[in-house]
Formats: structure tokens, C-alpha cells, sequence
């Protein structure tokens, strides 16, 4: 019988084909998935990765073994699965394992209107009643729920293109780089037609990931990007992760631009277009996201890491936009789901009408230095946040623990918090320059008891 607490992480499933994940298992999920979610049609999609097919192929017949029918989008981007929940209203699942590398495949799951599905938002109850199917040994019973097809991808690029001022674009020079993932699919449909050339890097479809890993939070992974900014002498750079949910930037100087300054960038034209409106942002991004907000007229309001909770404080507020430092953008109008691209599209908004380059126009958010994501294996997470609060709360200083710690001392802060999805703690720094930084980091990271260096991840 398969673990399947070893995949159900706490925003979706995530591991490796086929030892942690196979058809069986997902043909278990799929049938406790429909069964939950109580809808008589379920959405399902999947990326470009060799186990995309065989996978949400089991995953569909065991929720039509639940008497429920499934729509197959085919192959798609998380965006775009988001969207066809919201248009469609109907439940949906993206098979896709986003930045992980190929021997990785997943689920996201969200319910009608694109309501997302978390640890707390009831995948736990997913977990436990696939569990009991795994353990029945059963085939689950005939497949009495219907099937058919539907491509949603025309439709997609005209919602997307619905968030910006189709007039106001002007001439520029993009340079993509999709990692040969799902942005290779949904960025020259939504392009197409647009005043923009565009020049794609690594645009096949492909989930071996044959030129970089699909993570574009990690710096290594911008440098062909970076170079191709300057060989053509783009406007700016674009990279998409592998389900191209998310996107980060590269001005026309090559220098990449942070998630919390591209948040404060499209958080200013959000104002613009709804003045006085509430926006998120997750508490690590830089201080200068709210800071930005307030300068435009709007309400700041912090929320904790991870796409369920800030669709929930979404909803709850009837913000207009929220932004993570991960490269996550979630837009009112788009269900409250995040899309990379529709992110892209207001930054190349923002570009046209402004006769200044990226670099110009982010120059006054670049108010402070940050250590961007840094992570350390650690024998006991939990405990070890625990640790370093009492430390620094012993020294007078703020401590809030609405995710992991905050601590702030005014001129720096720092927040520490146990992964979700991996066994390790995660440390975002940021202080007045980049000395201070450095310095701080060290001072943190010396209170941890003996750690191991590992990559990002969000």
C-alpha cells in the first residue's frame, strides 16, 4: 500500500513516478477527489512530463468510478486549468509537479470557481478516503461517470488579454524563456497578434527539461535568458516555471528583478485601474510592497506563504491583487487564481506607457537589499524555529508567528519558517543595504544548529 502522506504535501500532491506516485494511486485520488468535491463533472489537465497521460488518464476513471464525468482540457498550464474551474464552474485537477525535476509528477486540485484545495481546505479528507480505497485492493467499481474533450486555450488568451488596455500597448522586444514547459503552449497564443516581438527561448514542450531546470527563482536558471536580454537588446526578459503559473523578470540590463519588486510594480497599476482597493502580500515579501500600497492609496493587508490562505484572505477582503515573493501573482478577476502571465501583461502595460526602461521604473523600489529565499537542512524544524525566537525575543526584539517567525528590529527583519513541502527551514532576510544583509544573515543562520545548504524551492 502506498504512503500517501509521503505525497500529499500541504498545497497539493507532489512525488516522485512511480515509486511515490503511480496510476493506481491516482486512479485512488481521483475517485476520493470527485467524491469530496460533489460535482457532477470534474476538469482535468496535465503538462508536458511523460507521466502526464498515464496519470491523469487513472486519475479520470476513478473519479468516473465515482458516477462523476470528466472534461480533459488536455495539455495546459495551472493558469489556464484555474481559469476553465472558474469559467466552467467545475471542479478541477492539473496534473503537473511545476520547477520539480522530470522524475516528478503531481496534482493541484481546486474546486468550482477555482477555490483552491489545501491541508486545511480538504485534501487531508482526500487523503484519507484515497487511502481507504488503496487499502480495499478494489477496482472501485464501474466507470458510469461520462468523458469528453474540450480545449480552452483560444478562450484563455482572450481572458488573459482582458486584464490590460489592448490600445495602450506599444512596440517592444520580449524575450521569453519558457523551460520547456507549459509557457512553450500558452505564451505565443496569448502574444500572438500583440505589438510585441518576441523572441521564445526553449519553447518545445519537453519535461526532461533538456537546457535547465524549470525553476526560475534560482539564478542559475536565468543566465541563457540574461545573456539573450542582452544579445538582442530586449526590453525585458520573461521566465516561466514548468506549469508557468509563475513568472519572473529580467530588466533590459540583465539584471533579474525580485517577486516583491515586480508585486509592488503591478500592485501601483492595480491602483491605478481601482483606487482605494485592498491588495495582498505574503510576509516575506520586501517592505517596499507596502510601503508601495500605501503611497498609491490602497489597503496593504499581510498574509501568511502559500496560494490557499491568500485566495482565502482574497476572498474574505475583496482584494484586487495579491503578489508572493515566489514569483505568484492572484488577480480579482481571474478567480482569485494566480497566472503568470496575466502578471506579464500588466508589467508590459505598465512598460508601454511609460517612456522609461525596467530598470527606470523599478529604480525606486529598490529601496533595500534582501537575501533572497535561503534554505538548511535541519534534524528538527519546528524546534529550531522555536530557538531562534526565544534568542532574538530575548534581545527585545518583535516576534510574529503568523508563519514560521517574523522577527523585525525596524531597520531589518527576518522570517524563518519550516517548509511545506520539503524537510528543511526557509530564511528570507532584508535589511538597508547589502552589507547590513550579509551581516544579519550570518548572525541567523549561526543560531541554527549544524545545517546543510540546499537549493530553493517554493
Amino acid at each position: 500500500m502506498f504512503a500517501l502522506d509521503a505525497v500529499f504535501k500541504a498545497y497539493d500532491v507532489r512525488g516522485t513516478v512511480p515509486d511515490q506516485l503511480d496510476a493506481r494511486a491516482c486512479r485512488a485520488i481521483g475517485w476520493a477527489f470527485a467524491r469530496y468535491a460533489g460535482a457532477p463533472r470534474l476538469l482535468v489537465a496535465r503538462d508536458m512530463r511523460a507521466s502526464g497521460f498515464e496519470l491523469s488518464s487513472a486519475f479520470a476513471a476513478g473519479a468516473r468510478a465515482a458516477g462523476v464525468s470528466v472534461t480533459d482540457l488536455g495539455m495546459a498550464s495551472t493558469d489556464m486549468m484555474y481559469f476553465a474551474s472558474g469559467r466552467l464552474e467545475a471542479p478541477g485537477a492539473m496534473f503537473t509537479a511545476s520547477h520539480n525535476p522530470a522524475a516528478y509528477n503531481g496534482i493541484k486540485m481546486c474546486l468550482a470557481g477555482a477555490r483552491p484545495v489545501g491541508a486545511e481546505t480538504g485534501l487531508v479528507e482526500v487523503r484519507r478516503e484515497a487511502e481507504k480505497a488503496l487499502a480495499t485492493g478494489s477496482d472501485l467499481g464501474p466507470q458510469t461517470g461520462g468523458s469528453d474533450t474540450q480545449n480552452l486555450l483560444e478562450d484563455y488568451a482572450a481572458h488573459v488579454r482582458s486584464f490590460v488596455d489592448m490600445s495602450a500597448l506599444r512596440p517592444l522586444k520580449v524575450v521569453t524563456d519558457t523551460a520547456n514547459g507549459m509557457g512553450g503552449l500558452v505564451v505565443p497564443k496569448v502574444f500572438g497578434g500583440l505589438p510585441f516581438e518576441v523572441v521564445m527561448l526553449f519553447g518545445e514542450l519537453d519535461g526532461t527539461f533538456p537546457n535547465h531546470p524549470a525553476d526560475p527563482i534560482q539564478p542559475e536558471n536565468l543566465v541563457a535568458l540574461c545573456s539573450a536580454v542582452i544579445d538582442h537588446g530586449a526590453d525585458v526578459g520573461l521566465a516561466f516555471d514548468g506549469d508557468a503559473d509563475r513568472v519572473f523578470l529580467v530588466d533590459e540590463r540583465a539584471k533579474p528583478v525580485s517577486g516583491s519588486l515586480t508585486t509592488a510594480l503591478v500592485a501601483r497599476s492595480m491602483l491605478a485601474k481601482y483606487p482605494g482597493a485592498t491588495i495582498l502580500y505574503n510576509l516575506i515579501c520586501s517592505k517596499v510592497v507596502p510601503e508601495t500600497i500605501e503611497r498609491n492609496g490602497g489597503v496593504p493587508v499581510r498574509t501568511r506563504v502559500g496560494h490557499s490562505f491568500i485566495k482565502q484572505v482574497m476572498a474574505e477582503t475583496g482584494a484586487v491583487f495579491g503578489g508572493e515573493h515566489s514569483g505568484h501573482y492572484y488577480f480579482r478577476d481571474n478567480y482569485r487564481a494566480d497566472s503568470g502571465i496575466i502578471a506579464a501583461l500588466v508589467v508590459l502595460e505598465v512598460m508601454s506607457v511609460s517612456p522609461e526602461p525596467l530598470s527606470e521604473l523599478l529604480a525606486p523600489y529598490r529601496r533595500y537589499a534582501d537575501s533572497g529565499e535561503i534554505n538548511r537542512e535541519v534534524p528538527h524544524p519546528s524546534r529550531a524555529v522555536e530557538e531562534v525566537a526565544v534568542h532574538f525575543g530575548a534581545r527585545g526584539a518583535e516576534v510574529d508567528r503568523t508563519d514560521g517567525i517574523t522577527v523585525s528590529y525596524g531597520d531589518w527583519w527576518f522570517n524563518l519558517r519550516p517548509s511545506n513541502t520539503e524537510p528543511m527551514l526557509r530564511l528570507n532576510v532584508e535589511a538597508a543595504n547589502e552589507a547590513e544583509c550579509e551581516r544579519h544573515v550570518k548572525e541567523v543562520l549561526e543560531c541554527l544548529p549544524g545545517t546543510a545548504r540546499s537549493g530553493g524551492a517554493h
